[in-house]
C-alpha cells in the first residue's frame, strides 16, 4: 500500500550531478538545499529524501525544488539505486509484510477495578478523588467527569 513516486533520472550538465524528476512536489514553490545530513532535519518530505540520500554515503549535497531533486555525488560514485529510493518514499507496505489483524488492534480488557464502567465514565470515584480512575479517565479534567456523572443521573431519573 502507499503510492509509488514516478521518478525519471537524468544526468546533469556537469559530471557528478544527477537530476531526478518526480510526479510529486516535495517543497511547493520553495528551494531547499542540504549540504549534510545535519541540514536535513524535520518532518518535511524534502528533508526525508535528503536523509535517505545522505545515508547511502555517496552524496555531497542535495537540492530540492518542487518536484526536482538535484544530487551532487561524491567523486567516483554513481547514482545506482537512488531512483528506487525516491520511488519507494511513500510506500509503507512492502511485499511479504502482514497487516495487523482486527484482534491485534483491540485495546486491552479493563480489569474489575472500574466498578461496572462508572469510574471510567466519571462515576462514583470521580467525586471522591482519582484513586479509582482508569488511566483514560485521569486525562479528563475532574469537573468534566462530574458534569458527565450528573447528566447521567438526570437522564436515569427522567427515564425511569
Amino acid at each position: 500500500m502507499g503510492q509509488l513516486v514516478a521518478v525519471t533520472e537524468k544526468p546533469g550538465a556537469t559530471a557528478g550531478i544527477v537530476r531526478f524528476e518526480t510526479n510529486r512536489s516535495f517543497t511547493g514553490m520553495g528551494h531547499e538545499r542540504f549540504t549534510s545530513e545535519d541540514d536535513a532535519w524535520g518532518p518535511s518530505p524534502s528533508a526525508e529524501v535528503a536523509r535517505r540520500l545522505f545515508a547511502t554515503g555517496r552524496v555531497e549535497g542535495v537540492h530540492v525544488y518542487s518536484n526536482m531533486i538535484t544530487v551532487d555525488l561524491m567523486n567516483g560514485h554513481t547514482s545506482e539505486g537512488m531512483a528506487d529510493m525516491i520511488r519507494e518514499l511513500y510506500r509503507y507496505w512492502k511485499p511479504g509484510m502482514q497487516p495487523p489483524t482486527f484482534e491485534d488492534l483491540q485495546p486491552e480488557e479493563a480489569g474489575d477495578d472500574t466498578a461496572g464502567g462508572e469510574v471510567a465514565a466519571g462515576g462514583g470515584a470521580a467525586v471522591e478523588g482519582d484513586a479509582g480512575l482508569t488511566a483514560a479517565a485521569k486525562l479528563v479534567p475532574m469537573h468534566l467527569l462530574e458534569r458527565g456523572r450528573a447528566a447521567r443521573e438526570r437522564w436515569r431519573t427522567s427515564n425511569s
